[in-house]
C-alpha cells in the first residue's frame, strides 16, 4: 500500500467544478472596483465644460487636466505588474483602490489648473494599478470554460460605471456643482476597501510560484472552492518552461515578443478612440448647441452599449476564437464610429449610432482583456496584463489630449468622430495578424495550453 501524500494539480481541480458561491463573491467584488475605476475614468469628460466655465480656461489648457490621470494609469500599471507577481494580487489590489478613492476626494477641493492636474495624476496612478490585477486575479480562479465571459462580466463594470457617473453628472453638476461628483467617485471605492480586505482571497497559482506553505494554500483553495483537503496534500500547476529569471523578461523572451506587441497596439487604438469619445463628445455637443445634460446622456450611451457588447463577446470567445471575435468586434467598432462621426452632433439617430459603437468597441476592448491573461505564464502573467494596459494607455493620453488641440484647430464634431474609424480599424488587423502568427510559435502555444 503506498503512502504518497496526495497530489492536486491546481488548474485542474478549478477547471472541472463548478463555480461556488465565494467564487461568485470574486466576481462581484472585481466588478465593483471596475466599477469603481469607471466611474472615476469617466469623470473629468463630464466636468470639462463646467471646470472650464468656471475657471476660465481654454479647452486646448484642460487638455492637461484630461491626460493627468492617463499618464498616472501608465505608471500605475508598469510599476502594478511586476509588483503583483512579486507581492501578490490582493496586496497591490489594496493599495490601489485606497489611493484613487482618497486622491479623487482630495482631487474635489483644488482651486486651479496646476492641483487638478497633480491630484488626477496621482488618481490615475491608483487606477492603472487596480484594472490588472482584477483582471489576473478573476483569470486564476475561474474555470476555463466560463473564463471569457466572467472576465467580461466583470469588465462591464467599465461601462457600468462610466454610464452612471455620466448620468449622476447630469443631475448633480447643476444641483451640487462639479466638484460634488468628484467626491461621490472618492467615496465608493473607500467604502467598498473594508469587504475586499476581508472577503477577498490571494491567487493561488500566485502562492504556488512564490512557494507558499502547503497548508496555507490548502486552507485559501478550500476556501474558495468549499472542500477540504486530506493532510499532507502538496499542490501544483502546471507551467510553461520559461528562461527568463523576472516577469519583465517574459515578455521578450522565447517568442512572447510577437504576442507582446500586438496585444500593446491593440490595446493603444482601441483606448484612443474610447477615451477621445468618452472625454470630448459633451463638449463637442454642447459646442453644437445641446444642453450639458443631454450631451451627458447620450455620451453615456456609448458606455450602456459597452454593457451588451461586453457580455456577447465573452460569450462568443468562450465558444470561437477568440481573436477572431475581437477583431471583428474592432472592425464593427470602426464602422460604427464613422457612423456616428457621419449622423452629426444634433441628429436624432445619434443616441442609437453611439449605443452601437460602444456595442462593438467597448466589447472588443473587454474581450482584449478578457484574453490577454492566458497569453503569459503565472510568472508573469499580471505583468503581462498590466503592461498591455499600461503601455495601451499611451491611446488614452493621445486620445484625451488630441481633442483639445484639434478643437483649437478648428476642427467639429464630424471631421474628429469620423477619423476615430481608422485606429478602431487598425486594432482589429493587428490583434488577428499578430496572435496568428504568434500562435505558431511553440512557448506561446504552450502557455495558452496551460493559461
Amino acid at each position: 500500500m503506498s503512502n504518497a501524500s496526495p497530489s492536486l494539480d491546481v488548474k485542474s481541480f478549478i477547471d472541472r467544478r463548478g463555480i461556488t458561491a465565494t467564487q461568485w463573491l470574486v466576481v462581484i467584488l472585481c466588478f465593483l472596483i471596475v466599477a469603481s475605476d469607471g466611474m472615476d475614468v469617466a469623470i473629468m469628460g463630464f466636468l470639462a465644460p463646467s471646470i472650464i466655465q468656471e475657471w476660465g480656461i481654454s479647452r486646448a489648457g484642460f487638455g492637461l487636466v484630461m491626460s493627468a490621470a492617463p499618464v498616472g494609469l501608465v505608471l500605475g500599471a508598469l510599476v502594478a505588474g511586476p509588483s503583483s507577481d512579486r507581492l501578490g494580487r490582493k496586496t497591490v489590489l489594496l493599495a490601489s483602490v485606497l489611493a484613487f478613492g482618497v486622491f479623487s476626494i482630495v482631487a474635489a477641493f483644488t482651486q486651479d489648473v496646476s492641483q487638478l492636474v497633480a491630484l488626477r495624476f496621482l488618481t490615475g496612478i491608483g487606477l492603472g494599478a487596480a484594472m490588472p490585477n482584477t483582471t489576473t486575479l478573476l483569470a486564476e480562479y475561474i474555470p476555463e470554460r466560463r473564463r471569457s465571459l466572467l472576465i467580461t462580466v466583470m469588465f462591464i463594470g467599465f461601462g457600468v460605471g462610466s454610464a452612471v457617473v455620466g448620468f449622476a453628472a447630469g443631475w448633480m453638476i447643476p444641483n451640487f456643482g462639479w466638484r460634488s461628483v468628484l467626491i461621490a467617485g472618492g467615496v465608493l471605492p473607500l467604502v467598498l476597501l473594508p469587504f475586499l480586505v476581508f472577503f477577498l482571497p490571494e491567487s493561488v497559482r500566485f502562492m504556488l510560484v512564490r512557494r507558499f506553505p502547503a497548508e496555507r494554500i490548502a486552507a485559501t483553495l478550500g476556501r474558495v472552492c468549499k472542500t477540504k483537503f486530506a493532510a499532507g496534500t502538496s499542490f501544483f500547476a502546471p507551467e510553461p518552461t520559461v528562461k527568463a529569471k523576472r516577469p519583465i523578461g517574459v515578455l521578450f523572451s522565447q517568442g512572447y515578443t510577437l504576442i507582446t506587441v500586438s496585444l500593446w497596439v491593440t490595446y493603444f487604438m482601441g483606448l484612443l478612440v474610447i477615451y477621445l469619445i468618452t472625454g470630448w463628445l459633451p463638449t463637442l455637443m454642447k459646442d453644437a448647441g445641446l444642453p450639458i445634460t443631454q450631451a451627458a446622456n447620450i455620451t453615456a450611451m456609448f458606455q450602456t452599449g459597452g454593457i451588451l457588447g461586453a457580455v456577447l463577446t465573452g460569450w462568443l470567445m468562450d465558444r470561437l476564437k477568440p481573436t477572431l471575435v475581437i477583431a471583428a468586434a474592432y472592425l464593427g467598432g470602426a464602422l460604427c464610429v464613422f457612423g456616428v462621426g457621419g449622423a452629426g452632433a444634433t441628429a436624432a439617430s445619434l443616441p442609437l449610432w453611439m449605443l452601437a459603437a460602444g456595442f462593438f468597441m467597448n466589447g472588443a476592448q473587454t474581450g482584449l482583456n478578457a484574453f490577454a491573461p492566458a497569453c503569459y505564464p503565472t510568472m508573469a502573467r499580471a505583468t503581462g496584463v498590466s503592461w498591455m494596459q499600461g503601455m495601451g494607455r499611451f491611446g488614452s493620453i493621445l486620445g484625451s489630449a488630441v481633442g483639445g488641440i484639434l478643437l483649437g484647430m478648428g476642427w467639429g464634431f464630424a471631421g474628429i468622430v469620423s477619423a476615430l474609424a481608422i485606429p478602431a480599424a487598425i486594432a482589429a488587423v493587428t490583434i488577428l495578424t499578430g496572435q496568428l502568427a504568434a500562435r505558431r510559435v511553440p512557448p506561446v502555444a504552450e502557455a495558452l495550453a496551460h493559461s
